[in-house]
Order: C-alpha cells, then sequence, then structure tokens
C-alpha cells in the first residue's frame, strides 16, 4: 500500500495543496476511505506547528460519528506505541475542548469549534491511528489497553481503531469493492443446531454457535476477518455495542433471540460431525456483534448462550458481493427507518406514484431501483424529501445537515398526507439543478470553505430561493408552492438566472459574515454558522441588499423587473410555515 500511495500521492492536487508526505497520506485517506472530494479533504486537514497530535477532524453527520485522524507515514516496517499514546494524548484533550483550543493552530481551532457542537448533537467519536507499518508487539499490547481505556469512559462516547498496512488494504479494496476473504478455521458445533440445504445453488449452512466458540475465531482482534467491512469495530462505548456486551454478562442464554446473526461468506464448507470446516471465511454483515463477543471474551467463555451463523459457500466473487453490498446495507435502525411504514409517509408515497406513474418514492434505505421500469427524473427520495421539506416549509436550512430531528422531533410538522405530488417532484428538480453547482469546478464562484460543506450547505441555496419569493411579494411567515414557483421561474426562462442569484447571495451572506469575525478579531466556524439561524438571518439581509444594489447597476433593473413578473404570487400560492423551532 505505501508503495501504491507514493505513486497516487505525486498528483497535482496532492502536492499543490499539501506540505508534506504526511499531510498527503492523510489527505488520500480521506479521499480513497471515505470518499471526500479534493475540496472536503482539504477542509478536514489540522496538520501542521500546534496541530495538538491531531492531524485531521471528518465529521460525518449522517452517521452522526467525528473521526479524529492521526497518521504515520512511516517507510520503516514496524511502527511503536509512541504515535499511539499522542492518539491517547488527544483523547485526553478532547475531554476539556476549552483548554485544547488554548494555542491551537487556526483549522483546530475551527474544528474543535465544529466539534463542540457535534457532541451536543450526541455523536460519537472515533479515533483513528493510520499508518503503512505494522505495530510491534509491544504496541499491538499497549494499543489494547488504550482501547479498552478509551471505550470504557463514560464522560465520552468514544472509540480507538488502529489501521495499520493490512486494514488500510483492506478498507482501500473494500472501498473499491473487491476485497477476497482467506482465513480458514474449524468450528464445534453441535449436529442439533445444524440445518444444511442448498438455496439456489448455493451451499448453505444455518447453524447457531456458541458464544464460547466465537472467541476463537482468528481476525477478530486485527479485523482480517472483516475485509469487507469499511469501518472496523467502534468498541463497547457504541450504543448498539453497550447492549450486546450487557446481554452478554446478564442474559446470554437469550442471546440467540435477541440478534440477527452473522452472515458469512467461505470459498468452502464442509460439515463433519462435530466439525465444521470452512476456507477463505469473511464476515460480512456482524463486525461490531464479534467484536464485542472477543471483548467480552473470559465473560462468554463462560456462558451458555448460543449466536446464529448463516455460512454460504460462494466461488463467483460478483454473488458474493451482492450479498456483501446488501448484508452491509443494514445498519443500526435508525428514526428514518422506523417512518419508512409509517401510515403518512405511505400515503405521500401513493400521492406521488400515482401523479407520476413511471415514477418511483423511495423509503427504505437499501431500495435498488429499476432503471429501465422507472424514469429517473420522476425517482424522488425520502431523506431528500424530509431535508428539502425542513429548508423550505419551516425555512430552518440550518438544519438539513442530519436527519435524526427531521424524521424524529420535527416529523409530525414536515411531512402531510395530503402533501402535493407536484411540489414533491419541483422541490427534488431544484434541488438536484442546486447540487450540479456545487462541484470542484465551482461554477458559481462560492468561497471554497462553503463548497467544502456540500454535504449540507446547499439546501441554503433551497431556502434562498423561497425568500428570494418571499421578498418579491412582501410575504413574511408565509410559504410559496415550490412547483408554482419552479414552474414560473422555468416558464419565463429565469430559472438558471434565479440559481446565480442565490448562489451568490448565499456566498456573500458568509463572507461577509466571515469578515465581520475577522475584524472583530473572533473566530468564525464556517460549519457551526451554517447550522445555526445566523445563517438563514444572514440570507434574508442580503436578500434585501442584492435587491437594493441591483437598481444600481447596468440590467440590474431589468433582471428586478423580470424577477417580479415571474416571481408574482397569489394568496392561494402561499401556506403556513411549518414549525421547526
Amino acid at each position: 500500500m505505501r508503495q501504491k500511495i507514493l505513486q497516487d500521492i505525486k498528483q497535482d492536487y496532492y502536492q499543490q495543496n499539501y506540505s508534506n508526505d504526511g499531510q498527503r497520506f492523510i489527505a488520500w485517506y480521506l479521499r480513497n476511505i471515505y470518499g471526500l472530494n479534493t475540496i472536503e479533504a482539504k477542509d478536514c486537514i489540522t496538520d501542521g506547528a500546534n496541530d495538538k497530535q491531531i492531524d485531521a477532524v471528518y465529521i460525518d453527520n449522517q452517521d452522526s460519528t467525528i473521526y479524529i485522524i492521526q497518521g504515520k507515514f512511516y517507510g520503516a516496517n514496524e511502527v511503536n506505541a509512541e504515535p499511539l499514546r499522542e492518539v491517547v494524548s488527544s483523547w485526553m484533550q478532547i475531554k476539556n475542548l476549552e483548554h485544547l483550543q488554548e494555542n491551537a493552530n487556526s483549522k483546530l481551532v475551527i474544528k474543535i469549534n465544529e466539534i463542540s457542537r457535534a457532541l451536543e448533537d450526541d455523536y460519537e467519536i472515533c479515533f483513528e491511528f493510520i499508518t503503512t507499518s505494522k505495530l510491534t508487539q509491544q504496541a499491538d499490547a499497549d494499543f489494547e489497553v488504550f482501547r479498552k481505556f478509551i471505550s470504557d469512559t463514560e464522560d465520552i462516547n468514544a472509540s480507538f481503531v488502529v489501521v495499520d498496512d493490512e486494514m488500510l488494504q483492506a478498507k482501500y479494496d473494500a472501498a473499491l469493492n473487491k476485497t477476497n476473504s482467506y482465513i480458514n478455521f474449524d468450528f464445534t458445533i453441535e449436529p442439533d443446531k445444524c440445518m444444511q440445504m442448498e438455496l439456489n445453488g448455493i451451499k448453505t449452512i444455518l447453524v447457531a454457535i456458541p458464544l464460547k466458540e466465537c472467541v476463537n475465531i482468528p481476525g477478530i482482534k486485527d479485523g482480517r476477518l472483516f475485509r469487507k467491512n469499511v469501518r472496523q469495530s467502534l468498541g463497547k462505548s457504541n450504543k448498539v455495542n453497550k447492549g450486546i456486551a450487557r446481554t452478554i454478562k446478564n442474559d446470554s442464554e437469550d442471546f440467540f433471540f435477541y440478534h440477527n446473526g452473522i452472515t458469512a461468506i467461505c470459498h468452502s464448507i464442509n460439515l463433519d460431525g462435530t466439525r465444521l470446516s470452512v476456507k477463505d471465511l469473511n464476515i460480512v454483515n456482524g463486525c461490531q456483534s464479534l467484536s464485542t463477543i472477543f471483548g467480552c471474551g473470559e465473560t462468554a467463555k463462560k456462558s451458555n448462550g448460543y449466536i446464529l451463523f448463516k455460512f454460504y459457500e460462494i466461488a463467483d466473487n460478483s454473488k458474493a458481493d451482492n450479498i456483501t453490498n446488501s448484508t452491509n446495507s443494514q445498519s443500526a435502525v435508525k428514526a428514518r427507518d422506523m417512518r419508512s411504514n409509517d401510515k403518512i409517509v405511505l400515503s405521500m408515497k401513493k400521492t406521488y406514484e400515482q401523479a407520476y406513474t413511471d415514477g418511483y418514492l423511495i423509503t427504505k434505505r437499501g431500495e435498488v431501483i429499476d432503471n429501465a421500469k422507472y424514469n429517473m427524473l420522476y425517482v424522488n427520495e425520502l431523506t431528500a424529501l424530509g431535508k428539502e421539506l425542513i429548508a423550505w416549509h419551516s425555512q430552518r436550512p440550518n438544519l438539513s445537515y442530519g436527519e435524526t430531528r427531521i424524521f424524529d422531533t420535527y416529523f409530525s410538522q414536515l411531512f402531510h398526507k395530503d402533501y402535493k405530488a407536484e411540489d414533491m417532484q419541483a422541490l427534488k428538480e431544484m434541488f438536484e439543478a442546486i447540487i450540479k453547482l456545487w462541484e470542484p469546478t465551482n461554477p458559481m464562484g462560492i468561497n471554497e470553505a462553503l463548497l467544502a460543506m456540500k454535504a449540507y450547505a446547499p439546501f441554503h441555496q433551497l431556502y434562498a430561493i423561497s425568500a428570494l419569493a418571499n421578498e418579491v411579494n412582501k410575504k413574511v411567515d408565509k410559504i410559496p408552492s415550490p412547483s408554482k414557483v419552479y414552474k414560473q421561474l422555468v416558464d419565463a426562462g429565469m430559472f438558471e438566472s434565479v440559481l446565480e442569484l442565490t448562489g451568490n447571495i448565499l456566498n456573500t451572506a458568509f463572507e461577509t459574515v466571515n469578515e465581520n469575525s475577522y475584524e472583530a478579531g473572533k473566530v468564525f466556524v464556517p460549519q457551526n454558522w451554517i447550522k445555526s439561524k445566523a445563517s438563514v438571518r444572514a440570507i434574508n439581509d442580503n436578500i434585501k441588499s442584492q435587491m437594493t444594489a441591483l437598481k444600481m447597476v447596468v440590467g440590474g433593473k431589468e433582471l428586478i423587473h423580470n424577477l417580479s413578473t415571474c416571481l408574482t404570487l397569489t394568496e392561494n400560492d402561499y401556506a403556513d410555515r411549518y414549525s421547526a423551532d
């Protein structure tokens, strides 16, 4: 992997944006493992003088996880425990963010404010140490001590993961969806708790494996068993893993009934009495469970509990990949998943699909759409719709960054069974047109710090379109019909002009606040600003300023006239704002 990375970081992007190979290594990791674009990766890097042993901070709003990353790009084959102690040092400092900010470099100061905001929303922290070397035997032992120390701490929900050369290769291969498994193992089973069958030409064995047997499976500790899992164990502090550990300790006899089971792909399976031999074993679903069982090893060895294993004998890599993709799409059940069968959602789905007979409203995560059956122009998605609704109808684009509150706290305010299909479609088409402009090529000339927030900042531009319509019609706390606004803009040939104008409005609002903060000697945190009501107020103020300024420039009065003509709405085109405060 080191040679592969050395070759990759010779690219202009890495050479021109980062001062040393250590930073380039971290940027490579963010881009290739977490899939960040060039601007997003650069925004995460904090390495440099006064980085407080924190090389990068990546906040995943969808998974509600803060990744604190420390990297060592060594040429040596082994690395000792010293860099691991740096991770522990950063963990100790994270516990006191105010003190951490003292003498931290400017990028880290901003990230600390982001971390603080995320912790208020109950995000987890995952400390990652990444290296192209192997840990020495002593370093590996120290890691286990450090991992347990961090995971068992009650005041911060945190875990510690080491990504060494082998794990780095596994993660990279997993990101490319081309991993292969290679662990061989003999399970000791009880014949009356095993069933063998063939399904669609695939040899399949369902068996209840004792928990104490799971502790002996190789590859759990170093993650080799989970080569197709992009994310490794999150430790016992993870909410789900805490529940698993609690059941092992207090109710292991019923563990089998409380757990969905483990999915394993093997190159060959042989069942002979009490021995089940597998070759090229790879666990494609069950990383957190087996890691937690391993972490509770002494208790598991004394238990009488079982866990269901599903073994599939598969030589066809494409079939194995399909199983891997399907099982790995099943994550912890969230509020959004619980709403997929809600009667309001089902009513909206029916309304949408009746209006667009070749369309489809995706309500469940993991649904695969047949492109030949549906017109992709009319394929909508529930999570995206929720984020659009809160930005447009609640006028709170600052809450569009995460789905938890949308589908929990604000669900009843946002989703209505009589919501019009044409409004769902209009929101989809407007946002898709916006997001096409939020690319590294940057056709709107957006500030790079703003562009780094592509996952949630574009919803502010969607909001700005509705706010612009309100300004033209002199409305306050009333919401224009999305379909009416969109149709009139498109029919008048003004939609692209409005996209350019609202992009400029958002960018100017951002840069004005940034500049004012700098002049006042205050720290400006872009991510926290975009998640606050202050960003909404700034957009509103800038719309008024822009409309006034347009009157004084060549062509400005004509633009205002055209906007006034195509955005003039009637009372019937307005509705009350959805509350989300």
